[in-house]
């Protein structure tokens, strides 16, 4: 064997080492080209494949009910229309309600901002600042000011900010559009796949899917469930602080907990920010501690228990791949990040497993001489075989 052979000097042996390194290396030089490709193409059919994401996700949603209402006799095409109606009703429902709660705070917290900003404006007229009345008139004719001169920036910011919300609109309704054919026509999708590719390799792709579909299906529950303990926490935080707009902020941290560590992250925050301006600096820190106990609980508890059978990724992994696709793809790198390397590393598994199958080799063991006999007689060679 290979790992056995002797060299016959030291050169030979560097001749071999270097030469299997350059073979190493050029294979390593091929698969980074190639990823890079890969990475490259979905950049350029961003506008495809985030619509596709986005409906695989919501089809492992609805998928448990559709399949529940298809075991009652229902037709997949009928079932999988109910499960989308009732869900987008069950969303606009939560948006209505989120929407009125926010109107009924907004007045609330106006309120409690010009109280904040005339606290502020006493403050910085006492020590160390001593700013009278009219340096601060001064200081806000400066900033009108700057705002004025900055307006044909801001109009550009408002057309790309409007621009980006209907090319989010059109996102999602061609993603429900997917999720529905993916719901109905799901179960026809791995035949068909296996026929077109071959009975030996539609084994191994079928069998990826699934373990993917499987490895996503239980990404979405582990993450809505602890997306629901830190909204409901956090909410009564809220709520017995006295902190106006505790409905939509809970909901936002609901939502906030599908894109890990930043979306947390920035929920918290909001929270902090409006109990500050709402019920002044103690309640905000108070609302600060609440938000890092519940996060820390979260992070180190219960998403190791919930997420480490399904995903099986390491903390400091989730962090990197998260901070890729933010940088990458920006906040919807950030909310596929998790899922898409989950899936990757499924395919890492199943190719460590297949190879893992073919390189292992029955073991037999080495002839056994029988000592018995006398110098000079043959020695008799008994074989064991290994079972």
């Amino acid at each position: 064997m290979e790992r056995d052979r002797t060299w016959a000097d030291k050169g030979e042996a560097i001749g071999h080492g270097v030469s299997w390194l350059a073979r190493w290396s050029l294979r390593v030089a091929l698969a980074a080209l190639g990823f890079w490709m890969v990475f490259w193409v979905v950049g350029q059919l961003w506008v495809v494949v985030m619509p596709v994401l986005l409906g695989l996700l919501i089809t492992t949603v609805l998928w448990p009910p559709a399949r529940w209402l298809m075991s009652k006799g229902l037709n997949s095409a009928l079932s999988a229309t109910i499960v989308l109606v009732v869900g987008l009703a069950v969303l606009g429902g939560v948006i209505a309600a989120i929407a009125s709660s926010i109107a009924s705070g907004v007045p609330e917290i106006a309120s409690s901002a010009t109280k904040a900003v005339q606290q502020l404006q006493d403050w910085v007229a006492g020590p160390p600042f001593n700013l009278r009345g009219s340096d601060l008139d001064r200081l806000i004719a400066q900033g009108v000011e700057q705002v004025k001169s900055s307006i044909g920036s801001i109009a550009n910011g408002l057309l790309t900010g409007a621009g980006a919300v209907t090319s989010g609109v059109v996102t999602g309704l061609v993603a429900l559009l997917l999720a529905f054919f993916f719901v109905k026509d799901g179960m026809r999708f791995t035949p068909w796949l296996r026929g077109l590719v071959g009975e030996r390799a539609g084994g191994h792709v079928t069998t990826v899917l699934e373990r993917i579909w499987v490895t996503l299906g239980s990404f979405i529950r582990s993450q809505a469930i602890v997306s629901l303990i830190d909204a409901v926490f956090i909410g009564l935080g809220l709520v017995v602080l006295g902190v106006p707009l505790a409905v939509p902020l809970a909901a936002l941290t609901f939502l906030g907990g599908f894109i890990p560590i930043i979306g947390a992250f920035i929920a918290g925050a909001l929270a902090v920010l409006v109990a500050l301006v709402s019920n002044g600096l103690t309640t905000a820190i108070i609302m600060l501690v609440i938000v890092i106990v519940v996060q820390q609980v979260e992070g180190n508890v219960l998403q190791p228990i919930l997420q480490s059978r399904s995903l099986r990724l390491h903390a400091a992994v989730v962090l990197l791949v998260v901070t890729a696709g933010t940088s990458l793809y920006g906040i919807a790198g950030a909310f596929f990040s998790v899922p898409i390397a989950a899936a990757v590393a499924v395919v890492m598994r199943y190719l460590g497993e297949v190879i893992d199958a073919r390189s292992a080799a029955p073991v037999t063991e080495a002839p056994v001489m029988d000592t018995s006999q006398v110098d000079g007689d043959e020695p008799a060679e008994t074989e064991r075989s290994a079972e």
